[in-house]
């Protein structure tokens, strides 16, 4: 019976030490990334929101790591948007912050040298509920007072279109 006893409440401790191990103690990490339909979603509503205003826009959305998830093109939008979006939304993903934040650092210019970056307003982190998800990039509406200012708007009118979803996702 008391051999019993030892091995239940040995059993108990090594089952509340196995689920007391602190998360940065873990052997691995939780990540969230849009869904394929999420990220159509949102470049569909960014590109919407721009064109809504009269200006024909490219939308991309990258994952965490810059890779592109989707992309929405207006048939009147620049051949070059398709690039310039793409590379915007990469350089929101990589620092995990608005392109037009660090285009207002005038000490972060020199990091549009590095290959696939591109500090010019539009790309918007996609961070909610504590999350980071990813980046959109826009490209195409004229500035209203500095590059990219209309292109920022847009990004965050199509991450708006999909903050609910993400929001109650748990």
């Amino acid at each position: 019976m008391n051999r019993a006893i030892v091995i239940w409440c040995s059993t108990i401790g090594l089952a509340l030490v196995a689920f007391s191990v602190p998360a940065a103690e873990r052997p691995y990490v939780q990540l969230r990334v849009l869904s394929m339909d999420s990220a159509q979603r949102l470049a569909a509503a960014a590109a919407h929101a721009c064109r809504q205003q009269g200006y024909q826009v490219t939308a991309a959305v990258v994952d965490r790591a810059g890779t592109l998830l989707a992309l929405a093109r207006d048939p009147l939008a620049g051949a070059h948007t398709v690039e310039v979006a793409r590379r915007k939304a990469y350089a929101a993903a990589s620092f995990q912050s608005s392109t037009l934040a660090l285009q207002a650092n005038t000490g972060m210019q020199a990091l549009n040298s590095v290959p696939e970056v591109l500090l010019l307003g539009g790309g918007v982190p996609v961070q909610v509920g504590g999350h980071f998800y990813g980046a959109v990039g826009v490209s195409g509406a004229p500035a209203l007072k500095v590059a990219g200012d209309r292109d920022d708007q847009c990004a965050r009118a199509g991450i708006d279109a999909i903050r609910e979803s993400l929001e109650f996702s748990d």
